[in-house]
């Protein structure tokens, strides 16, 4: 019948209509499970979760086999973005003089304050805290939060609440003496 049709036989053969080799059969039952547990972690696994997930549900299957198949049906996992550097250093910018010597220990209670500024990212955006703390007794005294960091006193300005409260210099007085007076006013700008 080849020759009739000028076919050749090896073209006869791949055009032949072929039973389901026990891969692909075992493919799509493992991928109907993978979509299932993907959509479980409200579509957030990637191929190290999936493949994790199915080991401990008693299915055992390579990770690369997992991985082949997430790709094909084009399941992705939420990829989280790269840290970004936000502060970068100018290395020619002044330095603030260090009063310590980068000893931050104290012996008595309101003898060396610190101050501290970190970010976190919340689902409105960044949200920065300005810490100030007493080195004794490692608490904070004052804190204030901003959502931007175009005042570069934050961190004095999170100190202050005990100023505004009218103890002298600026010290935090001790827990006994306190007598309910605010040690910040906080707000966010």
């Amino acid at each position: 019948m080849c020759r009739e049709l000028d076919l050749s036989v090896s073209a006869y053969y791949a055009r032949r209509p072929r039973p389901r080799s026990a891969r692909s059969v075992r493919d799509e039952v493992l991928l109907e499970r993978i979509r299932a547990v993907h959509e479980d972690s409200g579509e957030t696994y990637g191929v190290r979760r999936v493949h994790r997930q199915l080991r401990r549900e008693g299915i055992h299957t390579a990770r690369c086999t997992v991985e082949r198949l997430m790709r094909e049906d084009g399941v992705e996992g939420v990829i989280r973005s790269r840290r970004r550097r936000t502060t970068v250093p100018e290395p020619a910018a002044p330095r603030p003089p260090d009063l310590v010597n980068r000893s931050f220990t104290a012996h008595r209670p309101n003898q060396l304050w610190v101050a501290d500024l970190t970010y976190v990212r919340t689902w409105a955006g960044w949200v920065y805290v300005a810490f100030v703390l007493d080195a004794h007794s490692r608490m904070i005294v004052g804190w204030q939060p901003a959502t931007h960091t175009r005042n570069r006193s934050a961190p004095g300005r999170a100190g202050n609440g005990p100023v505004a409260a009218g103890h002298q210099e600026g010290l935090r007085p001790d827990p006994s003496q306190r007598q309910g007076k605010p040690i910040c006013v906080n707000s966010l700008h």
